[in-house]
């Protein structure tokens, strides 16, 4: 091999620093009528490099020294790289690792280029290269490289368990090496260094992290893809935990991942790790600086992509705050409900102490493994986290409020009306958790009040061709809002009412009330109809319970209404009769719908027995008052 000091190896150093700085900075500026020009070029001088290489070793071999690096491995050579085998440090061990540097780069550029083909072959002879030597401090890091870009390329094909072997095959290098040895390794652009540029034992150490840390965000998509959510999850804790470390991270996309695995988190009931993810997201996100003014977005399409870009995660980061509070209350709710579905305020104080004992304990054991942060922002995040409120602990709604705001601010109407309904149903569903915790009955009927007026409006100005799916969710809770306010209007007019006679104004908003959720109810079951109005003889599975539901509370409404006119009393009943008919009969024609639908399924049984001798009960009177 040529002196390190040779002229000779200087040139070949020279060609790497210049095919690097091609690969990594002139690509960015190639036009795009020729978007490889500075890639093509560098794999030229890959190429070059590569026959220097050989020369050099075949000028060895003339001169007797050193094995060949073409030879087969030794004996016992694992298949990990781990074992005998020549070592790393050896000249034959070396002269194999620099081949099968250019051969990784030259994989890396096909790749680049569009020729996974060619980049798969140059790949995998880096990798049979590297198995003629043990792992050592001079290899590890390619051997990471290698088998990284081997995991990508396979997962970009859909093979997501070939690409789990190679990435899992890095991690174990990695560990092991780490266990061993665990000296800062040799970086693989130092094998086309010169003596006086080699980097020091902290830059070696850094890029070696960084390589091991993008394993573990491979392996992350990999579990994601497989269904193994929990290893994904973890293996994207700890990769962000990485990054902040090394400080290697883009803030904002850094802070929206954290926010996306708040949403795991949330959804299996741990909030205090959510709580963490999203306080830190909140405090990485600032980092990005503020948005640039309207003004100045509007003089420069750089700055106006980045302002809408930033507006767009903060406001996404704000939706993952929502879902926090959203699932807190309702898990919170589930906790303290007593068996008909109210506060048990005795059992809530009971709880509340036994559950902060447990979190102080859970605490303790899981929050150590978690945390995110450099000295710079741990004491940041930690001072937002003691500001969210936490299961079972007394309602701070400033961090939610705030959330909904933004998340709306930047999801509006125009443009974006599929997220703009989801927060707005967000919204109502804060004011139903929230009306759960309402002792005073006449602010929590408000509380609902408040999501009819938020989503009343949208309902009835949406395209019903182009968003059917959303206006019909969003008319079955319109149906079961006013449905609520009625019965908490009903037991307030008793509560105060001195005799068993409600008065005028109280049967009044009573009626109104009960009409407007019936209305809404047959909103919804008339868009389940054709065109001309024919209502289907089969209910598609998706829209089973709800149809029978609504028709079932429909009939309910409709016998409840109260009418001092017999005729008008009687024209109710015969329409609620005949929607208890309806259930009862597509039950009989349908039976696997009766699954579905069990409790009004029973009650409207019994209704078509007892409504029709409700119904002649009141026609004979009508006929002796005539």
């Amino acid at each position: 091999m040529a002196s390190v000091n040779s002229d000779e190896w200087r040139a070949v150093c020279h060609k790497f620093t210049s095919a690097q700085n091609l690969t990594l900075v002139e690509s960015r500026n190639d036009p795009d009528n020729e978007p490889f020009r500075s890639k093509y070029k560098a794999r030229e001088l890959l190429a070059e490099i590569y026959c220097s290489l050989k020369s050099f070793e075949v000028g060895e071999e003339e001169s007797g020294g050193g094995r060949p690096p073409t030879e087969p491995p030794v004996d016992g050579q694992r298949e990990d790289g781990f074992g005998e085998g020549v070592g790393g440090d050896s000249p034959a061990g070396l002269r194999a690792a620099r081949l099968a540097a250019v051969e990784y780069y030259l994989g890396v550029n096909h790749v680049d280029t569009e020729e996974l083909s060619a980049g798969q072959e140059h790949l995998m002879n880096c990798v049979k290269l590297l198995e003629r030597c043990s792992v050592s401090s001079e290899n590890v890091s390619l051997f990471i490289h290698v088998r990284n870009q081997l995991g990508i390329l396979w997962a970009g094909r859909d093979e997501t368990e070939t690409s789990q072997g190679f990435l899992e095959t890095a991690e174990s290098n990695y560990q092991r090496y780490m266990k061993e040895d665990g000296s800062p390794p040799t970086d693989m652009t130092e094998y086309f260094t010169t003596e006086e540029n080699l980097l020091t034992h902290q830059e070696r150490t850094k890029r070696f992290e960084l390589a091991y840390t993008h394993t573990m965000y491979y392996l992350a998509q990999v579990y994601k893809n497989l269904g193994e959510t929990e290893r994904a999850a973890t293996y994207c804790h700890s990769t962000l935990q990485r990054q902040l470390q090394l400080n290697q991270f883009s803030p904002m996309e850094w802070a929206l991942n954290a926010a996306t695995l708040s949403q795991y988190y949330i959804t299996k009931g741990l909030y205090m790790e959510g709580r963490h993810c999203l306080s830190a997201a909140t405090v990485i996100s600032g980092l990005a600086g503020e948005a640039p003014s309207e003004a100045a977005a509007q003089e420069s399409e750089a700055e106006s992509e980045r302002r809408e870009q930033l507006r767009q995660k903060r406001a996404e980061i704000a939706r993952c705050w929502i879902k926090y509070c959203l699932n807190l209350l309702q898990d919170s709710k589930k906790l303290l409900e007593d068996s008909i579905g109210e506060l048990d305020t005795d059992r809530q104080e009971e709880m509340k102490m036994a559950r902060r004992r447990e979190e102080e304990e859970e605490e303790k054991g899981r929050k150590s493994a978690l945390l995110f942060g450099s000295e710079d922002t741990f004491d940041s995040i930690a001072s937002l986290e003691e500001k969210v409120w936490t299961l079972l602990k007394p309602i701070k709604l400033s961090t939610c409020v705030h959330s909904f705001l933004q998340a709306k601010e930047y999801f509006e109407m125009d443009g974006h009306v599929t997220d703009h309904v989801e927060i707005l149903q967000d919204h109502s569903a804060l004011f139903r958790s929230l009306a759960f915790y309402e002792e005073d009955l006449e602010r929590r009927c408000k509380m609902h009040k408040r999501r009819v007026d938020m989503l009343e409006p949208i309902c009835n100005d949406l395209n019903a061709q182009y968003y059917l799916m959303i206006r019909r969710q969003m008319m079955f809770e319109l149906a079961e809002i006013y449905n609520e306010m009625m019965d908490l209007k009903l037991t307030l007019a008793n509560r105060q009412a001195d005799s068993e006679t409600l008065d005028n104004h109280t049967i009044k908003k009573f009626n109104h009330l009960c009409s407007a959720s019936a209305k809404y109810f047959q909103m919804f079951l008339d868009s389940l109809c054709s065109p001309e109005g024919k209502i289907p003889e089969h209910l598609e599975e998706e829209v089973l319970r709800p149809a029978l539901v609504a028709r079932f509370r429909v009939a309910r409404l409709y016998s409840r209404l109260i009418s001092s006119s017999p005729s008008a009393q009687l024209e109710n009943l015969d329409k609620s009769l005949e929607h208890y008919q309806y259930v009862v009969q597509y039950c009989e024609a349908h039976p696997e719908a009766a699954a579905t639908v069990e409790t009004e399924l029973e009650l409207s049984t019994e209704m078509v027995g007892l409504l029709p001798l409700k119904i002649n009960r009141l026609k004979a009177k009508m006929a002796v008052n005539s």
